[in-house]
């Protein structure tokens, strides 16, 4: 029998989500806007990002995040 493993609290998933290589190195990371809503919720999130310095863009349910403090240029 196999066991479904508790669903992570909304510490441990932005913890899980910011200790990604990804994110200690300041690189790009995506995440689903639905699992971002279901685990920590959007407003937390976003106070989060925040806090580090960090941006994030919305497109198509999809949240790209920048993991680093450098300005975000849209080119087209």
């Amino acid at each position: 029998m196999t066991q479904i493993p508790a669903p992570l609290s909304a510490d441990a998933w932005m913890r899980h989500l910011f200790s990604s290589r990804a994110a200690l190195e300041g690189a790009v990371i995506r995440r689903k806007l639905r699992d971002i809503e279901r685990y920590v919720g959007r407003s937390r999130f976003e106070a989060e990002l925040r806090r580090r310095g960090f941006h994030a863009v919305e497109n198509a349910g999809q949240l790209v995040i920048f993991c680093n403090q450098d300005p975000i240029r849209v080119i087209c």
